[in-house]
Formats: C-alpha cells, sequence, structure tokens
C-alpha cells in the first residue's frame, strides 16, 4: 500500500494520534487540499488497511502486555470477567501475555474500557477488536466454522454481551447493597478523598443512565436474575455434551462464556443469588472448570490469571 507522497520536507503533513476501534496509532494528519478531496469513508478504509498490514506483518512478541485495574482490591465483577475472556482466548490461540495491573488502566484504555493489549506499539481494547487484531496476525480460533456457524457464534456472544455483562453491571451499580457494601469501595480504594467517591459516583451515574436508555433501569434484581437464568439455559442447551459450543475445538465464544462464567462462579457478593443460577446447569460448571484446568493450570502457572484461577478454583461446584 501507498501512502500520498506529500510526505516530504515542507509537507502539510503533521503527525498525530488517531484511535481505529480502539487501537492507538500515530499516524499522518492535515491532508493537503489533493487528499482533502478524498471521501470520508475511504480514507477510513485506507487507514484501516494500513492499521491491519502492520499488524499483521509484527510477529507476536513475547512481552506482549494486558492491563487491567488492581486485582485484589478495586477490579469489579463486569471488568474482571472482561478481562479473564481476553486472557482465555489469547491462551486458547497459545500466545503468551503478562497481566499488568494498573490502579488507572480503565483511563490509559483507548476506548476506557478494560481490559487492554499493548503489543509492541500497538494497543488494543476490549474481546472485539482484540479478536479482529489477533486474527490480523494469522491467529483465529473460528476459522474452522462454516458461514452458518460463524453467524451462530455471533449471535451467541451477543446474548452474553446483552445479558451477562449488562446483568453484572446491573448489580454492580444499581442493586443498592452490592453499591454500598461492595462497588463504591472497591472502585475509589485506590484514590484519596473525596477523589475516590466522586469517581464512584460518576460511574454509577454513566452505568444507570446506560441502564436507562436500554430499558433495564426500571426492572428489579428478580428480573435481572431470571435474565442470566434464560441466558444460561440456552448457553447449557447450545453446549449439551461437547467440550465447547462448536464441538471438539474452542472459539472466542467459549472464551467470553468462559470469563463471565466463571467470574460469576468464583467471586463473592452479598448473597449467592447471582452463581446459584450459573450452578443450575452442571455442564456449564463442567465447562468452567475444563478451561480453568486445560488453560490456566496446564500453562502458565505463575500468571496472575493463573494464580487468581487456582485461588478460586475451591469456589466451583463438585
Amino acid at each position: 500500500m501507498h501512502l500520498p507522497r506529500r510526505c516530504q520536507a515542507g509537507s502539510q503533513f503533521l503527525c498525530g494520534p488517531l484511535t481505529l476501534r480502539g487501537c492507538h496509532w500515530f499516524l499522518l494528519a492535515r491532508p493537503g487540499p489533493a487528499e482533502r478531496r478524498w471521501p470520508r469513508g475511504i480514507m477510513s478504509l485506507v487507514a484501516e488497511a494500513f492499521v491491519t498490514q502492520i499488524a499483521a506483518a509484527e510477529p507476536w512478541p513475547e512481552n506482549a502486555a494486558l492491563y487491567q485495574q488492581l486485582k485484589e482490591e478495586q477490579i469489579l465483577l463486569s471488568d474482571n470477567a472482561s478481562s479473564l475472556a481476553v486472557q482465555a482466548f489469547l491462551q486458547m490461540c497459545n500466545l503468551p501475555v503478562q497481566v499488568v495491573c494498573r490502579a488507572n488502566a480503565e483511563y490509559m484504555s483507548p476506548s476506557g474500557k478494560v481490559p487492554f493489549i499493548r503489543v509492541g506499539n500497538q494497543v488494543v481494547s476490549e474481546l472485539g477488536p482484540i479478536v479482529q487484531f489477533v486474527k490480523a496476525k494469522g491467529h483465529s480460533l473460528s476459522d474452522g466454522l462454516n458461514e452458518v456457524q460463524k453467524a451462530e457464534m455471533k449471535a451467541y456472544m451477543e446474548l452474553v454481551n446483552n445479558m451477562l455483562l449488562t446483568a453484572e453491571l446491573y448489580l454492580q451499580w444499581c442493586d443498592d447493597t452490592t453499591v454500598e457494601e461492595i462497588t463504591h469501595p472497591r472502585y475509589g480504594s485506590p484514590y484519596p478523598w473525596p477523589l475516590n467517591r466522586i469517581l464512584a459516583y460518576q460511574k454509577q451515574w454513566e452505568v444507570r443512565r446506560k441502564m436507562k436508555a436500554i430499558g433495564w433501569a426500571g426492572k428489579s434484581l428478580e428480573q435481572v436474575l431470571e435474565d442470566v437464568d434464560q441466558c444460561c439455559q440456552a448457553l447449557s442447551q447450545r453446549l449439551g455434551t461437547q467440550p465447547y459450543f462448536f464441538n471438539k475445538q474452542p472459539t472466542e465464544l467459549d472464551a467470553l462464556v468462559f470469563g463471565h462464567l466463571f467470574t460469576i462462579l468464583t467471586t463473592q457478593l452479598t448473597s449467592d443469588e447471582l452463581s446459584e443460577k450459573v450452578k443450575n446447569y452442571s455442564n456449564l460448571v463442567a465447562f468452567c472448570r475444563r478451561i480453568e484446568q486445560h488453560y490456566f493450570e496446564d500453562h502458565d502457572k505463575d500468571s496472575s490469571a493463573s494464580a487468581a484461577s487456582r485461588s478460586s478454583k475451591s469456589y466451583l461446584p463438585s
């Protein structure tokens, strides 16, 4: 791919930051008159192709890092689940990654969400963009699926995000008992008063505004738990007696489901109502144990993900 030829002395091009789908890049900005005539959509496609070429050309480094909040005292249920899903995905791709905990990880992320990975000079956040980024480097868990199976996989991933992730956010920020006893103390723990309270209330306002927009603000906790049960029922029926959702090989759906279900099963909350919904489906519990043993206990046992997985193991029902 060729860039415009105005990259020379006296050019109007300047180096500046550009964010593409959760990626931070430094590309050329302020094009001259000729380049300004390019439609915005074409420029976006050109930039995306440029990003993909760079990503594909560089091998996966040994010092790749995954960033999340502080594990013991700060990270919340939903972020922990999302982080574990990405860790599981990378383990399934056999790509090494070091988990780095930072109090300000949420503010370091290009999308404002965790986790995010740093691979060389490239930063990518959230599971979806990370899957695409890894695919550009030649690693994919779903290449063996046909088009119908890929569409089905994406539908179930949407189900998990729309039900489980949203239920986790609701429980964290809309259930008053959980908010007071767990969410506010943990979320603001790295910061002094009054900043800890200000940041927690700001985040709570943002999440509750989102809940109102999607129609969850008026739901009771019982209704949310019923949604979780229906989601688990659908996942249980799709999994059946198979080791993974698409038979013998894991896909990004398996990584996503594991991240959320395992975290729900192993996180101490104000009550066991949420985890009990998952425990009602023995094949889902066995699925979590299978992935934990194969991709965490049998891999790098010194990693943060493995340590967290092993320390939480006793919470999984037999």
